[in-house]
């Protein structure tokens, strides 16, 4: 983890040096064709006053900035291309994790601090994950990998070695889509099918389905930047509402973390153990761990961790010193500018609305209500209405999300509680 020692005693003012030494800085970003982050990232390299351009398959030009056009699914074609039409950059990030793989790549032919592209697959891909923090001994649930044809005797002699409860997921989407838990056999013998339906859907037909114990207790996620592989947290933010299946849907995430101080810093270091277990050197994490509550002491077991920073719109809840967004620090982390973690005082969460049932999205009544609510500073709707949406395990999209503020966690919990019952949500 990052000394303090390292850093300067005032992290305001550390920040703000950062913030002017990269005034004109040149940055690729690559940006997929749907995304939710782009429009925070366009304003923080605004802020940051970079001169930036941005790589896309499909997306709109953002804010006027050039746009060059990018495979993510051909390296070495485009390698050579981008360069070339861009020429030098001082920093090549990527806005979400499609297009990973294309940045570590630009970052190594442009000689800039980058993580390899093996540690970004194997970050996206479950099984990797499983089994190289097997072999590190990194703390997780006990597993087996199902190939796609695993037939039934198979699938029985998985289950007998994780045993019931488990939980079976695709190794490579995201956002808890397709991850359900099974009481016993029949329910995961359901559960695998309806996976592999999932992967037919997502174009994904052929991958393995990863089976894994359950683990009862409390969950959190860490999100934090890589310096050379020292883990510098940016926030730690417990689950309040931490899911036990059949699903596994998201709702409220708040910051900061009201664990221990011992099993927050015994979390962190499983997490940093994780990442360079997995080769990831530089740039954002989101890590997400379980307190496992039967091991009869505060033990901390790493659920999955990817080479991105959190999701969604989440990350609009915090805020850094010098009013410094968590874009900009990504953006300053890959400039190879010093940044500190020193978070705003004030306790802040956000809660992620799902869809509870399949259908056309018509109308979400009392939002202005939901917004009167002390303490929220923000509603966002992501989903147009008059879009079909489908709940997990098959949807991969939150209606939208509540953000928070407040002097304790405890009342920030509160607040977003009390703004969802003020929302009506019609689905037809």
């Amino acid at each position: 983890m990052t000394d303090p020692a390292r850093h300067p005693a005032d992290p305001g003012q550390a920040q703000s040096a950062a913030f002017e030494g990269v005034a004109g800085k040149r940055v690729l970003l690559l940006v997929p064709p749907v995304t939710y982050r782009a429009t925070d990232f366009v304003l923080a390299a605004n802020r940051l006053q970079l001169d930036m351009i941005i790589g896309s398959d499909g997306a709109l030009p953002l804010g006027g900035n050039p746009v060059v056009r990018v495979d993510p699914d051909d390296l070495q074609g485009n390698a050579s291309r981008v360069l070339n039409e861009v020429g030098d950059v001082d920093a090549v990030v990527a806005v979400d994790a499609q297009m990973l793989p294309l940045a570590a790549r630009l970052a190594a032919e442009l000689g800039l601090a980058h993580n390899a592209v093996d540690a970004i697959t194997a970050a996206a891909d479950k099984t990797q994950q499983r089994r190289l923090w097997d072999e590190f001994g990194v703390p997780q649930p006990t597993f087996r990998v199902l190939d796609h044809d695993a037939d039934a005797d198979a699938i029985r002699a998985a289950a007998r070695a994780v045993v019931f409860p488990c939980i079976a997921k695709p190794v490579s989407l995201s956002g808890s889509r397709g991850v359900l838990r099974a009481e016993d056999e029949a329910g995961l013998d359901s559960a695998i099918a309806e996976i592999r339906g999932i992967l037919r859907e997502a174009q994904r037909e052929g991958e393995p389905v990863l089976l894994e114990e359950y683990v009862p207790g409390w969950e959190l996620s860490i999100d934090g930047l890589l310096f050379d592989g020292a883990l510098a947290v940016m926030a730690i933010f417990d689950k309040p509402d931490t899911p036990e299946g059949p699903t596994f849907e998201e709702t409220l995430l708040v910051t900061p973390s009201r664990l221990p101080e011992s099993t927050l810093a015994a979390a962190t270091c499983i997490a940093e153990r994780a990442a360079r277990a997995l080769g990831l050197r530089q740039g954002p994490i989101h890590a997400e761990l379980r307190i496992d509550a039967r091991a009869g002491t505060a033990r901390p077991v790493m659920l999955e961790l990817a080479a991105r920073s959190i999701g969604g719109l989440c990350s609009r809840s915090l805020r850094f010193a010098a009013g410094m967004s968590l874009e900009m620090m990504i953006l300053l982390n890959a400039l190879g500018a010093p940044v500190e973690a020193s978070a705003s005082a004030e306790a802040a969460g956000v809660l992620m609305l799902p869809v509870e049932r399949a259908g056309v999205l018509e109308r979400i009544e009392g939002q202005a209500d939901a917004r009167a609510v002390p303490g929220v500073t923000g509603l966002s709707i992501t989903i147009p209405l008059g879009q079909n949406v489908r709940p997990l395990p098959w949807g991969d999209r939150y209606l939208g999300f509540i953000f928070a503020r407040g002097g304790d966690p405890e009342g920030v919990e509160r607040a977003l509680r009390a703004a969802r019952t003020r929302l009506r949500v019609h689905i037809a």
